[in-house]
């Protein structure tokens, strides 16, 4: 016999931090679960994540008051801005850009969320297309090997030039 599903709640709740207070609390609270527990087991589950990273979950209430619930990956824009050495993004996407990352940050990432539940289909090309647009959408600028050498060898010259000049 299979469990009445009742209700499916999605939280995004710090890593190793939930506690009965928003917004785990008042989401399991009106659906009868047991808060506490899940708490507990959520803790216990992401000891191994550091301190207050954003994990998503889904939590599957049943008719008589039990739960299961699945951890995803923390969300694409934590990766990027982490990448990237920036707190929040841009205020004007497309115009004003406040960081970069290179095409190895995104593949590296890419392989990260396709590793999540229900996401085996997509191929990682286009994992590294949606990234590249949530990277445009935060005002933060993908950059190439070509670009990479192309800054580094400026770094040079004006490193040298400095050296050079009384």
């Amino acid at each position: 016999m299979s469990k009445t599903v009742t209700s499916v709640i999605k939280l995004l709740v710090p890593a190793g931090a939930a506690k009965p207070a928003p917004p785990v609390g008042p989401a399991l609270g009106q659906h009868g679960l047991n808060i506490m527990a899940f708490c507990k087991e959520f803790n216990a589950k992401t000891a191994e994540y550091k301190n207050n990273v954003p994990v998503p979950v889904i939590i599957t209430g049943f008719a008589d008051k039990s739960f299961v619930f699945t951890l995803k990956s923390p969300p694409t824009t934590y990766f990027v801005k982490k990448a990237a050495g920036i707190l929040k993004g841009t205020e004007r996407p497309g115009i004003l850009m406040v960081g970069s990352v290179t095409l190895k940050h995104i593949y590296e990432i890419a392989k990260i969320k396709k590793s999540d539940p229900g996401q085996g289909f997509a191929s990682l090309e286009s994992h590294c297309k949606n990234i590249i647009g949530t990277c445009r959408t935060l005002g933060v600028t993908v950059m190439t090997k070509a670009e990479m050498d192309a800054m580094a060898a400026e770094a040079i010259t004006a490193e040298q030039a400095a050296s050079v000049s009384p």
